[in-house]
C-alpha cells in the first residue's frame, strides 16, 4: 500500500474495554444483564490503515461475501426449496439459489463495511480486507449495495414477490437491526439478530410455493434457537477479544457463568423442538432417530460447558467442542431432511 494513503492509528484496546465497563456500571442496580443496553460509540474504534480506492483484488471482494456463512445460508435455503410441496423448474431453482447466495454475500459485505472498526481490534477478524488495508471502505460499500439491490430485484422479477420480499427483509434485518442497531448495544444481539440467519429456508420454500407455511417456520425456529448456544460457545473462548473490541457479547456484559446457564437453557429448548419435524410428518423416521441422538449429544456437550471452568485451557476446549459440534449438528439435521425428500422424489 502507498505510504501516503495508509494511516496508522494507535491501538484503542484500553478505550474499548473502559467503554464497555463504564456502560455496564451505569446500569441500574439489580437489572437483568440479558436486557441491559450498552451504547458503544462507533467512532472509538478507528481502523489501523486505509486502502486507496480500487486497491482491492478479486480475492478481497470474494472474502467480503463471507463464503463460509454464505454456503450455510445456501444449504438451508435449498432444504427449504426441496421440502416445499410442488415443483420448480431447475433453471428457476438455480436462479433462486443464486439470488439467495448473492443476497447473503451482500449482507456479509455490508456487515464487514460497517464493522471494519471492530474487526481491526479483534485477532479473529483483523485480517479481513478493510481492516487489513487491502480494500477501501467505499469500494466495499458500493459492491455490497449493488449486490443487495440486484439480488432482490432479480428474485422478484424471475421468481416471485413473496420470496423477494423475504430476501429483502433478511438483508435489511441483518444489516440495520443486527449490525447497526443491536451489535454494539445489547448482549441480546445474537438472539434477536439470529432471525436473519434463520430466514433462508423460509425464502427457499416461498421461492417454490409463493407462500409461507408452518413447515418452513419450524425450520426457522430450529435455526433461531440454535444460534445463541452456537455463538455463545465461541464467545466464551473469545471473551477478551470481544471486550477489547467493545462488543457487548453476553460473556462480556453478564459474565461467563450467566452465559453458561443461557447456553444450557437454549440447548434444552432447541433439542426437543428439532424432533418436531418428524412428529408432524415433515421428516421421516431416519430424521426422527437422528435428531434425538444428535440432540442428546448436544445437550451432553452443553452440560459439559455448564460445568466447565472456562478460564482453563480444558474449559476453553470444551466450549470450542460445543461450537464445532453445533455446526455439525445443524448440518446433519438439514442434510437428513434434504436426503429424505430427494429419495421421495426418485
Amino acid at each position: 500500500m502507498d505510504a501516503n494513503v495508509a494511516a496508522t492509528i494507535p491501538s484503542v484496546q484500553r478505550t474499548a474495554t473502559h467503554k464497555i465497563e463504564g456502560a455496564i456500571d451505569d446500569q441500574p442496580q439489580g437489572s437483568d444483564p440479558l436486557t441491559q443496553t450498552v451504547t458503544v460509540d462507533r467512532g472509538k474504534y478507528p481502523l489501523t490503515q486505509f486502502a486507496a480506492p480500487g486497491a482491492g483484488g478479486v480475492g478481497d471482494y470474494f472474502a467480503l461475501l463471507k463464503p463460509r456463512v454464505m454456503s450455510l445460508v445456501v444449504f438451508t435455503s435449498v432444504v427449504g426449496m426441496v421440502a416445499a410441496p410442488g415443483h420448480i423448474h431447475w433453471f428457476l431453482g438455480a436462479v433462486a439459489i443464486l439470488c439467495i447466495a448473492i443476497g447473503a454475500g451482500a449482507s456479509g459485505a455490508l456487515n464487514m463495511w460497517y464493522e471494519s472498526d471492530i474487526d481491526a481490534n479483534m485477532a479473529r477478524t483483523r485480517n479481513r480486507p478493510i481492516p487489513a488495508g487491502k480494500m477501501a471502505p467505499g469500494d466495499a460499500l458500493g459492491f455490497a449495495v449493488v449486490l443487495a439491490v440486484a439480488s432482490v430485484i432479480m428474485m422478484g422479477l424471475v421468481i416471485n414477490i413473496v420470496s423477494a420480499a423475504l430476501l429483502a427483509l433478511t438483508i435489511g434485518f441483518y444489516v440495520f437491526i443486527y449490525t447497526v442497531w443491536l451489535k454494539r448495544r445489547t448482549p441480546q444481539n445474537i438472539v434477536i439478530g439470529g432471525a436473519a440467519g434463520a430466514l433462508p429456508p423460509v425464502i427457499g420454500w416461498a421461492a417454490v410455493t409463493g407462500s409461507v407455511a408452518i413447515e418452513p417456520v419450524l425450520l426457522f425456529a430450529i435455526i433461531f434457537l440454535w444460534t445463541p448456544p452456537h455463538f455463545w460457545a465461541l464467545a466464551l473462548v473469545r471473551n477478551d477479544d470481544y471486550e477489547n473490541a467493545g462488543v457487548p457479547m453476553l460473556p462480556v456484559v453478564a459474565g461467563v457463568r450467566h452465559t453458561q446457564i443461557q447456553i444450557l437453557i437454549y440447548s434444552l429448548i432447541l433439542v426437543p423442538l428439532a424432533v418436531v419435524p418428524y412428529f408432524i410428518g415433515m421428516a421421516g423416521l431416519t430424521y426422527g432417530i437422528a435428531s434425538a441422538v444428535l440432540g442428546a449429544i448436544f445437550i451432553w456437550m452443553a452440560v459439559d460447558v455448564f460445568r466447565a471452568d472456562i478460564s482453563t485451557p480444558k474449559g476453553e476446549q470444551i466450549a470450542q467442542r460445543l461450537f464445532r459440534y453445533s455446526i455439525l449438528y445443524l448440518t446433519l439435521l438439514f442434510a437428513i431432511i434434504l436426503g429424505e425428500d430427494l429419495v421421495m422424489m426418485i
